[in-house]
């Protein structure tokens, strides 16, 4: 870097800085294997749908060499909390100093808040900046993934009383944000999802209800199963994924879950997939010893920094 200061804007995004940050994802995600940014993030970038979110761009050779995102407060009861985000710098421009300069950046609007980031992969240079900026890590997501090409998948084996249906829009949102939110009252993402939220992945080109599995007792929901479809890339082919699976906490205990995984591993096989993957955190010990047993293996890891 030069003595001059790195030039740093901050969002809202227009559509065109807004692709431009999606063709510097995809570049870094050629380089580096895997994809920089989360669903999470490239919904907000394609959308704009997160008011108090933060968007930093950092400009070299009029070019946006970087990009950095920080959504609102995670506010606890005590009116603290933790902001999180991610962070990508373009491989062209790495080892410059840029991505000390956005977590520089971001850490100035933080109002004094610990900061937390994603790396995803866990690749090298992520670990060493972010050691190097003052960040401890806290948290794995595990990918796993599981070939679908080999023996028919165990079909699902519901508890008494449990029937399963298919997702219905525009009819079953609200039961599903509710008992999303008790399955996952835990989980600093999932289970602070809004009818916006789901709202945006309904239109999603890959959405498809045939593969998203609600069960029910007497009529009430007690926990579900939505599938996705990864379209193929270059060289590749689709890939399933185990989207999300939830449970009501009233409901657990019977087996409810793996039933309801059996049940979407089932219809991603029946349309001829060759791959299945998923994420659970590392903490979740039962559930990785559960995606084990299934015949998942761990693929790659997402780690999460925090810096006080």
């Amino acid at each position: 870097m030069t003595g001059s200061p790195t030039p740093i804007s901050e969002g809202p995004l227009s559509p065109d800085q807004s692709a431009l940050v999606v063709e510097l994802a995809s570049a870094a995600q050629r380089a580096d294997g895997v994809a920089p940014l989360s669903e999470h993030v490239l919904l907000h970038l394609r959308h704009g749908d997160t008011e108090r979110s933060r968007d930093l761009l950092l400009l070299a050779d009029d070019t946006v060499a970087g990009y950095a995102h920080l959504d609102a407060l995670e506010e606890d009861t005590r009116g603290a909390g933790d902001i999180s985000g991610e962070l990508v710098v373009h491989p062209a421009y790495r080892r410059r100093g840029f991505g000390t300069a956005l977590i520089a950046a971001l850490s100035a609007g933080g109002g004094g808040h610990a900061i937390k980031l994603w790396a995803h992969g866990d690749l090298p240079g992520a670990a060493g900046l972010a050691r190097s900026a003052g960040f401890t890590r806290i948290r794995a997501l595990f990918q796993m993934r599981m070939p679908l090409t080999g023996p028919a998948v165990a079909s699902p084996v519901l508890p008494a009383g449990i029937t399963l249906r298919t997702f219905r829009p525009g009819h079953d949102e609200q039961a599903w944000l509710r008992v999303n939110r008790r399955a996952f009252a835990d989980h600093p993402e999932q289970g602070a999802w809004t009818s916006q939220d789901l709202e945006l992945r309904e239109a999603e080109p890959w959405f498809d209800p045939a593969g998203f599995f609600l069960a029910e007792r007497d009529g009430e929901l007690a926990g579900f199963h939505w599938t996705k479809v990864h379209p193929a890339e270059a060289g590749g082919s689709a890939i399933g994924e185990v989207y999300v699976v939830g449970v009501d906490p009233a409901q657990q205990g019977g087996g409810l879950g793996r039933a309801l995984t059996l049940a979407g591993l089932e219809h991603l096989q029946r349309r001829g997939l060759e791959q299945v993957m998923l994420y659970v955190d590392e903490s979740n010990t039962a559930a990785v010893k559960m995606y084990t047993t299934l015949g998942f293996e761990r693929w790659s890891t997402d780690v999460m920094y925090r810096r006080p």
